[in-house]
């Protein structure tokens, strides 16, 4: 396993190594000993699992305010998808930029999200789960979001949306 920082800090992409063999493969996605030296989080209290069943599904932008902002690991484990996440952290040098990965069942990648971040997808194919293990539980008077497409974050979303809930449609432009 390794842990490689994005442009974002506190944001970075999880790649495992499969061993293979005539059975399958094996690959540790998880290690609390190689995440607490990267300085993320090691404590999960709550896991989601997202499905989408249509290429050009939406879902975000998504964020947990204070005082429980919620730190999270991001991997697609069947089809594929452009992970999207957003710094919202005023204090930060990178605040209201984006970074991405594209995460699959093939490349079992991860993104892990700080507390503070935006967060959101696009499937790039049909059949798409997504599995969230979640830093903080999940408190709905603290969940935000902001617009997918918000000129101040200029997300450069490699398709349009097809579907969309209407909460993730409507949320407003993100006031700083």
């Amino acid at each position: 396993m390794q842990i490689r920082p994005t442009e974002i800090p506190g944001v970075m992409l999880v790649l495992v190594s499969t061993n293979s063999d005539e059975r399958g493969l094996f690959a540790r996605t998880y290690d609390s000993a190689v995440f607490a030296a990267a300085g993320l989080p090691t404590q999960w209290p709550q896991c989601n699992t997202s499905w989408n069943a249509r290429r050009g599904t939406l879902r975000g932008l998504h964020f947990q305010a204070a005082p429980r902002p919620d730190p999270k690991i991001v991997r697609c484990t069947r089809g594929r998808i452009f992970d999207a996440v957003v710094d919202l952290r005023p204090e930060s040098p990178t605040f209201c930029r984006w970074t991405a990965a594209e995460l699959s069942e093939t490349n079992r990648s991860a993104l892990a999200i700080p507390g503070g971040c935006a967060h959101g997808f696009l499937t790039l194919e049909d059949d798409c789960e997504v599995f969230y293990m979640m830093g903080e539980v999940y408190v709905p008077e603290l969940a935000r979001g902001a617009r997918w497409n918000d000129p101040a974050f200029a997300i450069a979303w490699p398709a349009e949306p097809v579907t969309m809930s209407d909460r993730d449609a409507n949320w407003p432009n993100f006031q700083a």
